[in-house]
């Protein structure tokens, strides 16, 4: 069983909440949890770039000289890769990177994400994360007191939290996600896991699934 402690918005430790890593896959499987981040990144990409072929920069079709009889190398027109100017042999061309690994993986990368984080101490457990008022100042406060002010941080709650999510959008290293939707990209991309307990207890419950 894992001990993570569990603090209040003042930064005071309240309690601690035991965990099984069991609920969350029971072990860390390296090559799992890479292959579904390369997953993630690739599904991100553009993929706009293009090249001009050949056939596509401008430019006359015609041999630039006869084949023979004048002493130079052979040579086709303007417009080969091998010329300053011309096209670009092999060169990429827009396409779509996006693929999809099997759902049951890509569940299992995330509760092992969520687990890594559990044992090499970069989690922790706070009672509440309820905003009175929409202000940055709110989220660096609670931060501050959890000295977590000057690190990358994944707030998870327990479901969409407008007040939190609009207080923390000026916080470029400060994610807030619900509990349903965190994976494993977005979980070991930020350095440190902040949950709620009603988050995880959502997420102890999804373990079945």
């Amino acid at each position: 069983m894992l001990t993570v402690n569990v603090f209040n918005k003042q930064g005071e430790q309240v309690g601690s909440e035991s965990i099984n890593p069991a609920d969350f896959g029971g072990e860390v499987k390296k090559q799992l949890l890479h292959d579904v981040v390369i997953m993630h990144l690739a599904n991100q990409r553009a993929g706009t770039h293009s090249t001009l072929r050949r056939g596509e920069v401008a430019g006359s079709t015609k041999k630039l000289f006869r084949q023979k009889g004048t002493g130079n190398a052979r040579v086709g027109n303007k417009r080969t890769n091998k010329r300053r100017g011309g096209g670009t042999a092999k060169g990429p061309k827009p396409r779509d990177y996006e693929y999809h690994l099997p759902k049951k993986a890509v569940r299992a990368a995330t509760r092992m994400a969520l687990l890594s984080k559990f044992q090499d101490n970069e989690a922790l457990i706070i009672d509440d994360l309820t905003l009175t008022e929409i202000k940055t100042k709110g989220i660096l406060t609670i931060l501050k007191a959890l000295k977590l002010d000057e690190t990358t941080c994944l707030l998870g709650v327990s479901g969409p939290n407008k007040q939190l999510y609009l207080s923390a959008r000026n916080l470029s290293g400060v994610k807030v996600l619900p509990a349903s939707e965190l994976n494993a990209y977005t979980v070991l991309r930020q350095k440190r896991l902040v949950l709620t307990k009603a988050a995880l207890e959502e997420l102890k419950k999804k373990k079945a699934n």
